[in-house]
């Protein structure tokens, strides 16, 4: 009997059968999903602008016994992404999850942001994932088999930062909308939740993060630690699999204790 039941623990992260599509899939967070959620058992399609980087990617996958396919996508053109999904669908015959992680940001005083900086900013985090949740959802409305979309905020929906308030406002906007798709899509049984990650050390935060400064912003989050990669696998595969089917509209924080710190 006990045998059994760590069987059926495990077998409810289990994505053999699967099809996951991970946007942003060329370095940092995305790629590490990816390789996360093949080593579960799914089919995965990287996804990214930087094609080069997702071959490389999809052939680290595939020597770990993973199974992988590259599609390069502009999330901020619909027409991009419809071609995406429409390969998808042509090469898999279906789409399950979707992970929703393109992101980009700049540092600025809000004095100093111009429309561009505004746009470059919202278009990706935010107007991306919409696009993206959108067209996934409109096919899976059409198979009829349901389906997960996981968006990546960050505490900084919830919090601010100085220098980042174009990232701020995207990141909050995609929080609320995490919610107001998963209140439309729960007929359909398309669950739709969000992963708020603290700090994690990345390769773009690294240098500042395992720096004198970083040091300082450690010492105001609880845990005293910064989060890694990894740190972030249990609530992707909770949101992706079967463990998390009665969860939409949820929002998992993932930051050490950050934001129940005290002002």
């Amino acid at each position: 009997m006990p045998d059994q039941a760590i069987k059926s623990v495990a077998g409810i992260f289990d994505l053999s059968g699967r099809v996951a599509l991970v946007s942003g899939a060329s370095s940092g967070i995305g790629r590490h999903f990816a390789i996360t959620l093949a080593a579960a058992g799914a089919e995965v399609i990287v996804t990214a602008r930087r094609i080069d980087l997702l071959h490389a990617l999809v052939a680290d996958i595939q020597a770990s016994g993973g199974k992988a396919r590259a599609i390069a996508v502009d999330v901020t053109r619909r027409l991009s992404v419809q071609a995406c999904l429409d390969a998808t669908l042509d090469a898999c015959g279906q789409l399950d999850i979707v992970v929703n992680n393109a992101g980009v940001s700049n540092t600025k005083n809000v004095l100093k942001y111009n429309d561009e900086d505004w746009d470059a900013i919202l278009d990706t985090n935010l107007k991306g994932a919409w696009i993206l949740s959108q067209e996934a959802a409109i096919r899976m409305v059409g198979a009829g088999r349901g389906g997960s979309i996981i968006n990546v905020t960050s505490i900084l929906a919830d919090r601010v930062a100085g220098g980042l308030g174009p990232y701020c406002a995207a990141k909050a906007g995609l929080s609320h909308l995490t919610r107001s798709m998963a209140l439309e899509l729960a007929r359909h049984a398309i669950r739709v939740n969000a992963i708020a990650p603290g700090y994690i050390i990345t390769e773009l935060n690294q240098e500042f993060l395992l720096s004198p400064a970083g040091d300082q912003l450690k010492s105001r989050i609880p845990s005293r630690t910064f989060g890694e990669y990894s740190s972030l696998d249990g609530a992707l595969l909770l949101l992706a699999s079967d463990a998390g089917k009665y969860m939409t509209g949820s929002e998992i924080v993932v930051d050490g204790g950050h934001l129940c710190s005290g002002l």
